[in-house]
């Protein structure tokens, strides 16, 4: 059967609790001694018990020597320490100071408080405002070259993608007038439309075929007479 859970509070029975406190003590001193021979490490140790006896145990030559260098060691980290803070506050001290005087540069920018500047701090604030208004200016520019480029470049897009359109267009009202001539329904519904006045005409060449007009003798050697003096050319000829 294991050992019950010690409760950490003062054992208020006297002779208990001295016993506690020798084997507490015994046990610790142990620990120390152990631990300075394992590991190679200085360790100095001091118990008072409650009536004031006192039992140390210095793995150096005396405990006195180890706590000297821990006095030393906690004085150069105080004034490490110490060292440090002064160089933070130091540093604190200047961004503080380049953070108002910043401030400062841009309510003259803007135009404020400029009564107590002299003329060159005014002259320079002036080369600052110029320098600034030229970098400004040809970085708008820039942009708008940069988006006039852009758009010329898309109106070229457009025009190609037009004439593309247009072809295409063009293509598909040949192809079907193409198979339109092709077709008879196609032809004779035309035919249906034609007016009279030009189905007459349509009709009459092949009506005249086979047909040649009667002429008398004389009137072919009048008319040889006249094309050999004035050579005009007859129309039913």
């Amino acid at each position: 059967m294991g050992r019950g859970k010690v409760v950490l509070e003062r054992i208020e029975n006297k002779i208990n609790r001295q016993v506690t406190f020798s084997k507490r003590r015994n046990g610790m001193l142990k620990k120390a001694y152990e631990l300075s021979v394992l590991c190679d490490a200085e360790v100095a140790l001091i118990i008072f018990s409650s009536r004031g006896k006192l039992s140390e145990f210095g793995s150096s030559t005396s405990v006195s020597q180890t706590l000297e260098k821990y006095w030393q060691h906690r004085y150069t980290s105080n004034v490490h320490l110490m060292d440090e803070t002064q160089t933070l506050y130091q540093e604190v001290l200047k961004l503080k100071a380049k953070y108002e005087s910043l401030q400062r540069s841009q309510r003259h920018l803007f135009g404020e408080e400029l009564e107590p500047l002299s003329i060159k701090e005014l002259y320079k604030i002036e080369k600052q405002l110029d320098r600034a208004l030229t970098q400004a200016r040809q970085k708008k520019v820039q942009l708008l070259l940069e988006r006039m480029e852009e758009l010329r470049k898309k109106e070229v897009e457009l025009e190609d993608e037009n004439k593309r359109l247009q072809s295409q267009l063009e293509l598909e009202q040949i192809f079907p007038a193409a198979q339109g001539l092709g077709d008879p329904n196609i032809e004779a519904g035309n035919e249906s439309n034609i007016p009279p006045s030009q189905a007459n005409h349509a009709q009459l060449p092949s009506l005249l075929q086979g047909y040649h007009q009667f002429i008398p003798q004389e009137r072919v050697s009048e008319a040889r007479v006249d094309r050999g003096a004035n050579k005009p050319t007859a129309g039913w000829l």
